[in-house]
C-alpha cells in the first residue's frame, strides 16, 4: 500500500472512531436523561398500586409485575451502559492508534526520552510529594479498650458454658465481636478459639465486622416483599454505595440489614433506622427517609 493510501486509511479510521465516540456518548447521555425522566413516573405508579393493594389484595400480582418490569428495565439499561462503555473504550483506542499512525506517515518524529533506571533509584522522594498524593479517606480505627472484657469475664465466669453470655455482652458493648476482644476472652477463660468461631457463626445476631453508626433494617416479610422490599434494598445499597458482599458503607455510617419482620405489616414496605420506623415507602422515599433520620441525629 502506498503512503497516500495509508494516510487516507489513517484519516478514515480516525474519523470513524471519532464518530463512534460521539455517537456512543450521545446515546449514553440520552439514555441517562430518559431514565431520570421515568423515575418519578415509575415511583407514582408503584405508590398507587401499593395503595390499591393495601385496600384490595387482588392488585398484588399487578404490583409485583410492575416492580419486575422496572427491575428488568433497569438491568437492561445497566447492561446497555456497560456495552457502550466497552465500545467507547475500543473506539477511543482506535482513534489514538489512527492519530499516531497518521503522525508517523506525515513524517513527524516522536521523540521519547529514556531515563536511566539508576537515576530513578538514586532520586530521593520528598515527603511533601508523598503528602500531596490524594488518597481516599478511611474512617479512623480507635484503640480498643479491653477492660470491659475483663469485667465481663469476672462477672460471667471462666468456664466454657459462659461463652454465649460473654459474647452477648461483648456484642452489646462494642456492637460487634472485635478480634482483639475474642483473643482476650480465650486468654482469660477456658473458651477455645474453635468454640468462639462456631458460636459466633451459628447465631445470626453476632457480627464479626464493625457496624455502622446507624443500623438500617429493611423488612422482607411477606407483606413488605410483595410491596417492593427488594427494590428498596437495592436502591439503598446503590444510594449508600455499599460494595457487593458487604452490608456497611465505606464511611461506616450505615449498616443495611434484611430482617424477616418488623411487625408493621399494615405500613408495608417498612424500614427502621435505629429506633425510627418509616412505612409505605418507595425506593426514592426510602433513601430520603434515610437522609432525614441522619440529619436529625444530635451532633
Amino acid at each position: 500500500m502506498t503512503r497516500d493510501r495509508q494516510q487516507a486509511a489513517a484519516r478514515a479510521g480516525k474519523r470513524i472512531a471519532a464518530a463512534i465516540v460521539a455517537a456512543g456518548a450521545a446515546i449514553m447521555i440520552a439514555d441517562y436523561t430518559a431514565a431520570r425522566m421515568h423515575v418519578l413516573g415509575d415511583a407514582r405508579r408503584i405508590a398507587e398500586l401499593q395503595r390499591q393493594t393495601q385496600s384490595d389484595a387482588s392488585f398484588a400480582p399487578k404490583l409485583a409485575a410492575e416492580q419486575d418490569r422496572i427491575t428488568r428495565v433497569r438491568r437492561a439499561r445497566r447492561a446497555r451502559s456497560r456495552s457502550l462503555a466497552v465500545l467507547l473504550i475500543a473506539a477511543s483506542s482506535a482513534f489514538v492508534a489512527s492519530a499516531k499512525w497518521l503522525v508517523v506517515l506525515d513524517g513527524t518524529r516522536l521523540v521519547v526520552r529514556i531515563i536511566p533506571l539508576a537515576s530513578l533509584r538514586a532520586r530521593p522522594v520528598s515527603p511533601s510529594a508523598v503528602a500531596e498524593k490524594p488518597s481516599a479517606p478511611t474512617p479512623p480505627t480507635p484503640e480498643l479498650d479491653l477492660t470491659f472484657v475483663t469485667r465481663v469475664v469476672e462477672k460471667e465466669g471462666r468456664s466454657k458454658e459462659a461463652a454465649i453470655p460473654i459474647l452477648q455482652a461483648i456484642q452489646s458493648h462494642y456492637r460487634y465481636l472485635p478480634d482483639e476482644a475474642l483473643k482476650r476472652v480465650c486468654e482469660l477463660t477456658d473458651v477455645t478459639p474453635a468454640q468462639i468461631a462456631g458460636t459466633s457463626s451459628f447465631y445470626a445476631r453476632f457480627r464479626r465486622s464493625p457496624v455502622g453508626e446507624h443500623v438500617v433494617r429493611v423488612c422482607h416479610g411477606t407483606a413488605c416483599h410483595v410491596s417492593g422490599a427488594r427494590q428498596i434494598t437495592e436502591e439503598l445499597r446503590r444510594h449508600l454505595r455499599i460494595p457487593d458482599g458487604a452490608d456497611t458503607d465505606p464511611a461506616r455510617m450505615f449498616t443495611l440489614d434484611e430482617v424477616a419482620c418488623l411487625g408493621c405489616c399494615s405500613l408495608a414496605p417498612v424500614l427502621m433506622v435505629d429506633d425510627h420506623t418509616s412505612g409505605r415507602l418507595t425506593p426514592a422515599a426510602a433513601a430520603a427517609a434515610l437522609n432525614i433520620v441522619h440529619q436529625t441525629q444530635p451532633a
